[in-house]
């Protein structure tokens, strides 16, 4: 019996060998698993090549560093009217170039036109986005290595101000501080402010130069109180920082690839010029001239007109010469009044039209005569306006609006 069940339980562990026994690999399955791994491999490293020649993945690594020799330059509001053309010539100078926009006065246009000019990897990046946003602003400080910032962005009509001057308060002081504070938090040393001779007080009429002020509208007081902000936190602060007070801005790009091209809506809030060309288009029957009674040599508010050309060149002067720890403020403008009538009937030259002008009462909040004391730009930054004929300023604008008869979407 014993033997006999010895027999048997030999049987059995014989009979289960074959489930405990060590299964050898099928060496074409061994294969198979080996060449999946490689082709994997290889497709991963193909992926990541082609990422890194790809225009995306090389712009974002050009942006996110700093880079010996280039100048990586945050232009908010750079797809407006005089931000696109401080784009425009930034890049030129083989600047780096990050716009900042809402697009909420701003031109897409705009930005597809320096896009197509400047192609080229780490030259030119848009993103959309509200300074309002302080959440989505500091992601962009956080993945951005910028240089130094021009801060454009902002509302920025005289008669809009007074109609609403809670916004004009908010929109411009607020979004300054934001990127003030984002700037001394990422450690952008450099900062140009884009200010406004609406800063300055009825009381230092004419030629005005720097000194202290009282502005009389809301957009000025606002951009005032920008600027006071700006300066009591430069007294604690390493930062370089230029305040460039500009006049009435005119003209586009001499080569015709940029322009001013204001929303509908804005039309009646716009600069002057923007009214005549219309007027001389047909858009409009003709333009209004608001207020006939100043204490001027016509009765017409006398301006100083600056081209966009010589102001933008300003600004690249300004960030040319920013040292740390230091603040400049500067008149930006040609020393040169013209009076409203004057500058309609240069306009009718510019375009050869036979401009209608209906002569209303004054409009809230202006002054009577204002120009420019450029002299301390000049001395100090060595510039000087050149484009300051203003028929010619007035022509190449014209020139301008007769290509683009729907804005840039007639590009």
């Amino acid at each position: 019996m014993l033997n006999s069940s010895r027999g048997r339980s030999q049987t059995r562990s014989t009979r289960a060998m074959p489930f405990a026994a060590i299964e050898h690999p099928d060496p074409k399955r061994k294969s198979n698993f080996v060449e999946k791994v490689l082709m994997a491999a290889v497709l991963t490293a193909l992926c990541i090549i082609m990422l890194k020649r790809s225009p995306s993945f090389s712009t974002s690594s050009h942006f996110s560093q700093h880079e010996a020799g280039v100048t990586h330059v945050l232009v908010t509001g750079g797809a407006g009217y005089i931000g696109s053309h401080a784009a425009l010539r930034l890049l030129k100078e083989n600047y780096r170039v990050t716009i900042v926009d809402n697009l909420s006065r701003g031109n897409m246009g705009a930005v597809k036109v320096l896009q197509e000019l400047f192609p080229e990897p780490g030259r030119l990046q848009f993103i959309y986005a509200d300074l309002g946003d302080a959440e989505v602003v500091d992601k962009i400080f956080s993945e951005n290595a910028f240089d130094a910032v021009m801060h454009f962005a902002a509302v920025a009509y005289v008669g809009e101000s007074t109609m609403d001057p809670l916004r004009y308060y908010h929109n411009i002081t607020s979004n300054t501080l934001t990127v003030l504070k984002l700037m001394a938090a990422h450690g952008v040393p450099t900062l140009i402010y884009s200010s406004t001779c609406a800063t300055y007080s009825i009381r230092q009429l004419t030629f005005v130069s720097e000194p202290t002020q009282v502005p009389i509208n809301p957009y000025g007081k606002a951009k005032k109180m920008a600027e006071d902000m700006i300066l009591d936190f430069s007294k604690n602060s390493d930062m370089a920082i230029m305040i460039l007070r500009y006049f009435n801005v005119i003209g586009s790009d001499p080569e015709g690839r940029l322009g001013e091209a204001p929303r509908p809506e804005l039309r009646d809030q716009g600069r002057i010029s923007g009214a005549c060309f219309d007027a001389a288009r047909g858009i409009i029957p003709g333009i209004k001239v608001k207020g006939t009674d100043y204490k001027t040599h016509d009765g017409t508010c006398i301006r100083d007109y600056i081209d966009v050309t010589d102001l933008v060149d300003a600004h690249v002067k300004a960030l040319q010469h920013a040292k740390p720890r230091n603040v400049g403020i500067y008149n930006v403008g040609t020393g040169k009044g013209r009076s409203v009538k004057e500058f309609v009937e240069a306009c009718k030259k510019a375009t050869g039209a036979d401009i209608k002008v209906d002569y209303l009462p004054r409009r809230p909040g202006d002054y009577a005569e204002v120009f420019s004391d450029p002299s301390k730009i000049r001395q100090e930054l060595n510039w000087t306006a050149r484009y300051t004929d203003l028929e010619e300023s007035l022509q190449i604008a014209w020139k301008w609006q007769k290509e683009h008869l729907d804005g840039y979407n007639s590009s």
